[in-house]
């Protein structure tokens, strides 16, 4: 008796719908095992405790993949990110940055001067909150900065203020703005105020 077409195509189609969830769930285990190797500093799942090392769970994709670009070309300068960016390819940069957006960025809270905090709530309304969304929370091409450690932001503000990243280079008229206003320690008090959103 002759097998209908559909008899002669099931095993393919077995094999090959069976050979893309393997796919997908070695791709899925490749990306858990690159991201494992970050661990160490930026901790589990990326949420860090670590007062000068950031949080990078829930970082949008392009600029988890800018970021490390950056770090690989030297553009951004760095004490050990630029030697580790170079040892992963661009498909590994892609993958790490699909898997810690999906994870949640954990705030463990911290303390902060809650005078600054609130001085620095209207001043990040009035000079940030169009890059920042969400109190720092979201930002297309920006990295996440609610919650993250104040020692962080602070290393990181003399970075941006330096014009060390050239990626911020963009930035360059708000931040001159803000500091002709209000001179470079109004930064303070919007670090404080990042720093102590939850």
């Amino acid at each position: 008796m002759k097998k209908s077409i559909f008899g002669r195509l099931l095993p393919v189609v077995v094999l090959v719908g069976g050979a893309s969830m393997a796919s997908t769930a070695w791709a899925q285990a490749g990306a858990e095992m690159l991201a494992n190797t970050c661990a160490g500093c930026h901790g589990p799942d990326g949420s860090s405790n670590g007062p000068a090392t950031p949080t990078i769970a829930s970082l949008s994709t392009d600029y988890f993949v800018m970021s490390m670009k950056d770090y690989k070309s030297g553009k951004r300068p760095s004490t050990v990110m630029a030697r580790i960016a170079k040892g992963y390819s661009d498909d590994d940069i892609a993958a790490m940055a699909k898997y810690f957006q999906t994870k949640p960025f954990q705030r463990p809270g911290q303390k902060v001067d809650a005078d600054k905090a609130k001085a620095g709530k209207a001043l990040a309304k009035k000079y940030c909150e169009s890059c920042h969304e969400d109190e720092g929370r979201v930002g297309e091409g920006v990295g996440v900065l609610a919650g993250q450690m104040l020692p962080y932001l602070q290393y990181s503000m003399v970075d941006f203020l330096s014009l060390k990243r050239e990626t911020e280079k963009r930035q360059k008229a708000k931040f001159d703005a803000l500091v002709k206003d209000l001179g470079e320690e109004a930064f303070q008090p919007i670090l404080h105020y990042y720093a102590g959103v939850k």
